[in-house]
């Protein structure tokens, strides 16, 4: 197996660069910084940065041109850029332990939202479901809810709690939004890293960024290891495939808690980085469905 190196798009010093996302509507790339609070947007050569004001997760379009952002005291609609929030739903809100994490938008416009600790305990974290202004906990009792997608055919949905260090599976209907039959896809061995966020290609391909580790690494339907991408960074997040033909995969990156030593020897932690991996992504992003 011969691995793949990333190269640098944009050189940032991200703390928590996350939840990268392609923007058809727009052509642009929307990603955030968690611990800054700021949400990114980069169009053509253009970084536009915006601040919002509290840890960010996830910030992601919307059909009236808009932002949905999930955030530490819940989920808003904004401006598009990040301006005039309204509380969509305050999940989690009351309690200041936790905060809004990675975030997904399935075929049907629903917003799939996972919350997380700031100090990582055990089963203080839920994955929601957001349709319209109905909120349903899908999976509580999580450590970090954390990277998700689906199948191309959309009757599978991937998941990762990153706290058990292994993706999951579960059956899904597009229709309803429904998951069932949770199961394991692939275990992955913690001195391999963290797995954070993942995304899925056009082929089936899930491809799973390892945090602390400096890769993401792609595993096919059937859950076998079969390609490498090697990061300038060792906090490797997320990534998502985009650009017109969606067949570059952004891979953002952070520095968090890094000490000086390790940001001097890896001075790109916190970049986004792209390749183009031989593979299509498996769709644009279906922006988030605004109830009316």
């Amino acid at each position: 197996m011969t691995p793949s190196s990333a190269e640098l798009l944009l050189p940032l010093t991200l703390d928590l660069g996350e939840s990268p996302i392609w923007d058809a509507a727009s052509a642009s790339l929307l990603f955030v910084d968690v611990t800054s609070g700021t949400i990114h947007r980069r169009q053509g050569g253009e970084v536009e940065r915006f601040a919002f004001g509290q840890p960010v997760g996830a910030a992601l379009p919307t059909d009236d041109g808009g932002l949905v952002v999930c955030a530490r005291d819940g989920v808003f609609l904004t401006a598009a850029d990040g301006s005039a929030p309204v509380m969509l739903a305050a999940i989690e809100g009351e309690d200041p332990r936790n905060r809004m994490n990675d975030a997904k938008i399935d075929p049907a416009g629903r917003l799939w939202a996972g919350t997380m600790a700031f100090d990582f305990a055990p089963g203080a974290a839920a994955l929601y479901r957001v349709d319209g202004r109905r909120v349903d906990v899908v999976l509580p009792g999580l450590t970090i809810s954390n990277g998700m997608d689906w199948s191309p055919d959309m009757t599978l949905m991937y998941f990762i709690d990153s706290g058990t260090y292994r993706v999951d599976v579960m059956d899904f209907d597009a229709a309803s939004g429904a998951v069932s039959d949770r199961r394991l896809f692939r275990a992955l061995p913690e001195s391999s890293g963290m797995p954070d966020g993942l995304t899925v290609d056009a082929e089936g391909g899930v491809w799973v960024a390892y945090f602390g580790a400096g890769v993401v690494r792609r595993f096919d339907a059937e859950g076998v290891w079969d390609h490498t991408v090697e990061v300038d960074a060792p906090q490797v997040t997320s990534c998502c495939f985009g650009g017109a033909d969606l067949d570059e995969l952004f891979i953002t990156s952070g520095r968090y808690g890094m000490t000086d030593a390790e940001i001097a020897e890896h001075p790109l932690s916190g970049s986004v980085f792209s390749v183009r991996p031989g593979v299509r992504g498996r769709a644009a992003a279906t922006p988030f469905r605004v109830a009316s």
